[in-house]
């Protein structure tokens, strides 16, 4: 199979140190195609080795019929080989239509990406995903100031009040089997790329509204980057071309990006994710939280199981901190979000706290098993409002070998809920996830307490020694 689209992009974008697309939009005073196509030649000669990717406008160069295609396919031509194009033509259609669109832009012109319109669903952008190697973006949030029209109206699911915007961007993360979608969210619009990034951080956003339109990119970076300082793809195109030197201009957008995304990093160290979930990427913030509120300790424990360990979980602790447990709330969102259920079901007691600052944060419905059997009253076993047949998620905060989980599930199963999703923010690596999957039941985790280990070896908060131990335990898969 070849390297997804996402790989190679963010590939390049750590060899040249760039996150700038040039955008290729000759000028409309072009006399002719040839001068179309002679402008963004020169330009991309002058700007090759910094451009992260190259973006033309179809528009400018369809403008001049069969001459102007040629010409296009002659300016992609150019692009050197290992630099992404961008084709910005917005298509948008089903069936043969769709497949003849793909074929045009990744075929006969040789484009890598394209940018697309979701309006009329999956059926418009599946021929486009074929290759991994090429990618689409989704327009979701547009620069444009009409883009309130109709992209932020609000639909309601499952009870959430959702934008439109959001939704589109939620269908692409639940899309991107192959690594090859992306969405496009305008600087213009800081608050939405705050919250689209928060919604779907496995993401890149192609970024436009930079300069000519008054995005501001200092706050664009701030709110929409990965803590890794990759996932934006900022394309700038009259503010290069209009510039009396448009190498040095981009040499200064480059520089300034470097900055901001620098600023935006700084004492931010991303947790690794050695997981296949669809998960957060996890912010140091959280990970000093829990070791502050004493959710993770070291030293030596005696488990249930009799055993001693070198460290002890205690997510319980949590309700004594407010604002750490809003954090850890909201890193679950990512991988909710990317599930299909009706309602969500805290598991006692640790969880319980968790599930419910989640719902207060979504206004998902939620209901929880009991952990003893009720004798009085209705002798309900599950609190909370719910219908047979509906699905439920399970919350919980960490999970060993899967043995509370399969009690929880047989109680909701019992009383007519469908099961097929556990969450958990830390999996303590001892089991569970086979357990659990073998029985028909899909894990997933935030963390894995070995990127807790990793994150707080690098920053030398834990004793290496500790660590080590630690890791060891975890290595003999002994339960708790």
């Amino acid at each position: 199979m070849n390297k997804s689209f996402f790989d190679q992009l963010e590939q390049r974008a750590r060899q040249i140190d760039s996150l700038l697309c040039v955008g290729l939009d000759p000028l409309p005073q072009q006399d002719h195609a040839a001068g179309a196509r002679d402008f963004c030649l020169r330009l991309i000669e002058a700007t090759f080795d910094v451009a992260l990717a190259y973006k033309p406008n179809a528009a400018f160069f369809e403008v001049y019929g069969a001459e102007g295609w040629q010409a296009l396919k002659t300016v992609i031509d150019a692009v050197p080989d290992g630099i992404p194009v961008l084709l910005d033509a917005k298509r948008g259609d089903i069936a043969s239509t769709a497949e003849a669109y793909a074929k045009a832009a990744f075929e006969t012109l040789g484009a890598t990406a394209i940018t697309l319109n979701p309006y009329l669903g999956y059926d418009a952008i599946q021929p486009f995903l074929r290759d991994p190697s090429h990618a689409v973006f989704l327009l979701c949030k547009t620069s444009n100031p009409g883009s309130v029209d109709l992209q932020d109206q609000i639909l309601l699911e499952s009870g959430k009040p959702l934008k439109v915007y959001e939704k589109v961007a939620l269908l692409a993360q639940k899309w991107n089997t192959q690594k090859n979608i992306g969405i496009v969210v305008g600087a213009t619009h800081a608050v939405a790329l705050a919250q689209l990034r928060e919604l779907t951080t496995d993401l890149w956003f192609l970024t436009p509204g930079v300069g000519a339109q008054g995005g501001d990119l200092e706050e664009a970076i701030e709110a929409g980057l990965h803590s890794d300082g990759m996932g934006m793809l900022i394309p700038i195109s009259r503010a290069i071309s209009d510039a009396p030197n448009p190498r040095q201009a981009v040499l200064n957008f480059v520089s300034k990006i470097r900055t901001c995304r620098d600023k935006k990093t700084a004492g931010s160290v991303s947790l690794p994710h050695k997981q296949t979930d669809k998960t957060s990427s996890v912010t140091a913030k959280l990970a000093d939280g829990l070791l502050r509120a004493g959710c993770v300790r070291f030293g030596e424990f005696k488990l249930k199981s009799g055993l001693i360990s070198p460290f002890y979980i205690d997510l319980r602790r949590l309700i004594s901190y407010p604002e750490i447990l809003s954090d850890v709330a909201a890193a679950y969102l990512p991988v909710l979000n990317s599930l299909k259920f009706d309602c969500i079901a805290g598991l006692p007691y640790a969880a319980l706290p968790i599930a419910t600052a989640i719902s207060l944060k979504t206004g998902w419905r939620m209901v929880y098993p009991r952990k003893e059997n009720k004798t009085y009253g209705a002798g309900a076993e599950i609190e909370g409002e719910f219908v047979k047949g509906e699905k439920a998620v399970i919350i919980d905060d960490l999970t060993t070998t899967g043995t509370t989980k399969f009690e929880a599930v047989q109680k909701m199963e019992n009383a007519g809920l469908v099961v097929e999703d556990i969450v958990v923010l830390i999996n303590r690596q001892s089991g569970a996830h086979e357990a659990l999957h073998q029985a028909g039941y899909r894990l997933h985790s935030v963390l894995s307490i070995t990127d807790l280990f990793d994150y707080w070896e690098k920053t030398g908060q834990i004793a290496q020694q500790q660590i080590e131990s630690a890791r060891s335990f975890i290595a003999g898969k002994n339960n708790v």
